[in-house]
């Protein structure tokens, strides 16, 4: 990335203290905030599937149902600056409804979401969660992690990083700067969702700095059997190379309050 590049895309990028800037229908603005790792004319995929977790969140919302799963299909390049969301519902029901939002820019297709919602009910006599603790992020080791990767995103980020972090594996926990949507009134789901595809750079199998290799998730899938909560997002992340170029990262999702969910994401492993 060269400085020059980097400076005039914050020319041309909204500014402010948020990722997104609402344009009103659906229509959005990305910040120099949602700024990619990879390529730097295109968006980060985590606060990308924020703003579309956000969007599915709030179409035709019921109170007595919550979005249980979220999949995020990446069709190609993510566009930075203006682009659009198109929600529709594609199996409605009384106790299950299945929701589609698609993000468009300059005429193709960037993503498609799909989200689970489910009926809500007290399920407490039953109730058990066989996924650990984590160490909180009070108790990890700060970390900068834009000195490994470069983007506005990353930038953006707070992260803190337990001790026996290695390469391939770790538990990281992160935390935003910034309000998802200018509006500033995204959910803590919403939000956290937009930390979540984080993951694949959490605990690389290789350093991005070395140069050599590229690992690019094709997916995000998430699934959350309780809602989360707060700030801070935690991973709990192992990730895996195959031999035919093709790779793996697993993921348990925490807030400060515990376990929440699992993510994955499949991975297109290249040699530069």
């Amino acid at each position: 990335m060269t400085h020059q590049l980097t400076e005039e895309l914050e020319k041309i990028l909204a500014k402010g203290d948020y990722y997104f800037e609402s344009l009103g229908q659906g229509r959005y603005r990305s910040s120099v905030h949602a700024q990619g790792a990879w390529n730097e004319h295109e968006q980060h995929m985590a606060p990308a599937s924020g703003i579309l977790a956000y969007e599915l969140e709030n179409f035709q919302p019921r109170d007595d149902m919550r979005i249980a799963r979220l999949s995020f299909e990446i069709h190609g390049l993510i566009h930075a600056g203006e682009f659009e969301i198109t929600t529709r519902m594609v199996r409605p029901g009384r106790t299950i409804e299945l929701i589609e939002a698609e993000m468009t820019a300059k005429g193709r297709t960037s993503i498609v979401a799909r989200a689970w919602r489910v009926i809500k009910g007290d399920s407490s006599q039953v109730a058990g969660i066989e996924d650990a603790k984590i160490p909180g992020p009070d108790q990890c080791e700060v970390q900068q992690v834009s000195q490994r990767w470069p983007g506005g995103y990353i930038r953006s980020i707070d992260m803190r990083a337990d001790k026996d972090w290695r390469l391939g594996k770790g538990i990281a926990w992160l935390r935003a700067k910034y309000a998802l949507v200018d509006a500033a009134d995204a959910s803590d789901m919403a939000k956290l969702v937009g930390l979540i595809d984080t993951a694949n750079g959490v605990a690389p199998r290789v350093e991005p700095s070395e140069g050599t290799w590229i690992y690019p998730n094709l997916d995000l899938q998430i699934h959350m059997y309780r809602e989360p909560e707060g700030a801070w997002l935690g991973l709990q992340v192992q990730q895996s190379f195959g031999t035919d170029g093709i790779g793996l990262t697993s993921t348990v999702l925490h807030d400060e309050t515990g376990p929440f969910g699992r993510a994955e994401q499949i991975l297109t492993v290249r040699s530069r």
